[in-house]
């Protein structure tokens, strides 16, 4: 199950999954970021707060997830990926190849700190 809000003043989408990840959860999150973005140019941040990585629940799950990064990457300007998993710095390194945002790995009890750093712009 993938639980998920956008705080609306700042722009950030906040993801925990807690499940694996399913076809379902990505159908139901890209109509709420496409909402919020039909009236907004893009996403300040994307918060992703996980112990660790719940994978996916089945190939339609991983498809779903990889046509949600490809249809949104391009209105992300960072991305903060708050765990504790080994797979942060995979998932950080892959990640530069698939988005053009800045990224960037905090330990899982540094959630207040990733969103203060996605709360500053770029360059500011």
């Amino acid at each position: 199950m993938l639980d998920y809000s956008i705080l609306t003043p700042e722009g950030i989408l906040v993801l925990k999954p807690d499940a694996p990840l399913s076809k379902a959860d990505f159908s139901d999150l890209s109509g709420t970021v496409d909402t919020y973005l039909a009236d907004h140019a893009k996403l300040r941040g994307v918060l992703i707060h996980s112990k660790g990585f719940p994978g996916w629940e089945d190939f339609g799950g991983f498809t779903a997830h990889m046509r949600f990064v490809r249809e949104h990457h391009e209105k992300v300007e960072r991305v903060a990926i708050v765990t504790n998993s080994h797979f942060a710095g995979v998932a950080e390194s892959l990640g530069k190849h698939f988005t053009s945002a800045e990224i960037r790995h905090f330990p899982f009890a540094d959630d207040a700190k990733a969103l203060e750093w996605l709360k500053v712009l770029p360059g500011v």
